[in-house]
């Protein structure tokens, strides 16, 4: 069985020109900035110094945007940070192997928070964004993770994800670090899209985790928006939910072409890539799928399925995968 494992394409040189801005000074600004986020207010006065991010996608944001050196703390790790990312992440304390609670985050003083999950908001972590503006801290969220999804953007696509990147910028006084990481993923998407060679209808299998239950990608999201780029149907897209919880015997009469694997690092049932494959190897309904005997899989890490700085590495390892499948 041939196993493709496309390394990200690219990153490197994404860090360079992003970070290639990040010892340079904030530009001084009298006014504040204020921007409506999931149907909140969020201002700042000044571009914030110390900063918590709740979870690894939002950290790898700030991090690429060169503001280490402005986070008191990050939360909720997922995946091994990038390495170009890691000895700045190293810099930065990690307050929770979670979300912090509420009280951890008021002890470590932060003046933005910033989360992509709006479980990062729950009552049993940092709490509500409403009630930390009232306390003088203004929490930022996601626009494709708002409370309510009227307030933001409930499709995932990368005009919103590189909005998002810009809007965070200008919150920290960093506009030019924005727009050259933007401009960077953008280019990086477009050869990702260019280089795309699938044959024509080829359906695509989202898997995400579990084994006795598989949760896998329809609608809405990350995924749904690669596979659109890369001109490939998502063997779910007619599902309703973003991650809805399919069945073996249905994942059996689509039979898609090819499977993504996401390699989720938590140690949970059929998280990692390979305990994914072995079981669709070894499970007498999934054996006989036209991808898993012809071995067309294309492993992508976990947390690059949402919207992240790894959205545009996820669509480079698909795309690259896709061209390299046996036919």
């Amino acid at each position: 069985m041939k196993i493709i494992s496309v390394s990200a394409v690219g990153l490197a040189a994404l860090l360079l020109v992003s970070g290639c801005g990040a010892d340079d000074p904030a530009p001084a600004r009298a006014a504040s900035v204020n921007v409506t986020n999931c149907g909140q207010n969020v201002s700042v006065a000044a571009p914030p110094q110390r900063a918590l991010s709740l979870e690894q996608n939002a950290t790898e944001i700030l991090l690429s945007l060169g503001l280490a050196d402005r986070m008191i703390g990050t939360s909720y790790q997922t995946d091994p940070v990038l390495p170009e990312l890691r000895d700045e992440y190293e810099r930065v304390p990690v307050l929770a192997a979670r979300y912090p609670s509420r009280e951890a985050v008021l002890d470590a003083q932060p003046d933005f928070v910033y989360s992509t999950f709006t479980s990062a908001y729950a009552g049993d972590a940092a709490g509500a964004r409403a009630d930390l503006r009232k306390l003088g801290v203004p929490a930022y969220l996601s626009r494709f993770a708002c409370e309510k999804p009227a307030d933001g953007q409930p499709v995932v696509n990368f005009d919103g994800l590189f909005a998002e990147i810009t809007e965070v910028a200008d919150l920290f006084g960093v506009s030019d670090r924005g727009a050259r990481l933007v401009a960077a993923q953008r280019a990086r998407l477009d050869a990702a899209v260019r280089a795309a060679d699938a044959p024509a209808d080829t359906s695509v299998l989202w898997y995400y985790s579990g084994t006795s239950t598989p949760y896998v990608a329809g609608s809405g999201g990350l995924p749904a928006a690669i596979s659109t780029l890369l001109g490939v149907r998502n063997a779910y897209g007619d599902a309703k939910q973003t991650w809805p919880a399919g069945n073996w015997e249905q994942i059996a009469e689509r039979n898609p072409d090819v499977i993504v694997v996401a390699d989720l690092t938590r140690g949970g049932d059929g998280d990692s890539a390979r305990s994914k494959i072995d079981f669709l190897r070894s499970n007498p309904v999934t054996a006989q799928l036209d991808a898993v005997k012809a071995g067309r899989f294309i492993t992508v890490s976990g947390s690059s399925m949402d919207p992240s700085v790894r959205s545009v590495a996820a669509v480079e390892q698909v795309s690259a995968g896709l061209a390299e499948l046996p036919r």
